[in-house]
């Protein structure tokens, strides 16, 4: 387990249990010193803006490729709290104790949770069976095998990239929200998954960058419609 906390001007690292020493080896590539973005060159004066308003702003990487895995397989097509709810119902049920804490269980004991735990979680079979077929997979050493696990599409491979490996070229197409957010941003309309790609394309190699600076400083379009709503069948 690792803490992280801000000291002044310094940045600080706690870790305890087992890995602690690896942990601590790769907090300055958790928290971007590895990043380039200075790599990013703007085609548009709307990101020359963006980065000026970011800077500072960096892509870090977990190198933690199963930890990464599991929360952007809940997230899939779903609501950010009923994805956080059955994520932390599960690390709380079957998590391990560490420091007052839990701490997620191993990629191999993910296999024995039973189905009902699941359930009470809020996770649909469909996920479960996902996060299941990928324990079987060397995911750690072999990050491009991803999308040959059923049920981890290019949503889900791009989360992944981006949150364990710092990918700044990951592009999650699918996603609710991120292709009206880049239209809106880049031409002041809201655009699909192809209008998105097409936008991005000068920015091949920093696509993820260029994606990450416009959700955290861009203006957001106007919600129209309702929200999609938070399900909860735990008790069915």
């Amino acid at each position: 387990m690792l803490t992280i906390s801000r000291e002044d001007k310094t940045v600080v690292g706690r870790a305890y249990g087992d890995g602690a020493e690896w942990l601590l080896d790769r907090l300055p590539r958790l928290l971007g010193a590895d990043d380039e973005p200075e790599a990013l060159t703007p085609k548009h004066a709307v990101i020359t803006h963006l980065v000026q308003g970011a800077r500072g702003v960096r892509i870090g990487a977990s190198d933690r490729v199963w930890e990464a895995l599991v929360p952007a397989v809940l997230e899939q097509k779903v609501p950010g709290a009923e994805a956080w709810r059955a994520w932390r119902y599960l690390v709380n049920r079957v998590g391990t104790d560490l420091v007052g804490a839990k701490v997620p269980p191993p990629q191999q004991e993910w296999l024995d949770i039973p189905s009902w735990e699941w359930h009470k979680s809020g996770a649909e079979p469909v996920r479960m069976r996902t996060i299941r077929i990928a324990v079987t997979v060397d995911v750690e050493t072999k990050p491009e095998h991803l999308t040959s696990i059923h049920g981890v599409g290019p949503w889900t491979e791009a989360e992944i990239r981006a949150r364990a490996l710092g990918d700044p070229d990951a592009v999650p197409v699918g996603d609710y929200h991120i292709a009206g957010q880049v239209g809106f941003a880049l031409t002041g309309h809201k655009t699909d998954d192809a209008g998105m790609l097409e936008l991005l394309e000068p920015y091949a190699g920093q696509r993820y960058r260029v994606i990450r600076l416009i959700e955290l400083v861009a203006p957001k379009p106007e919600r129209r419609g309702s929200r999609m709503p938070v399900r909860d069948y735990r008790n069915f």
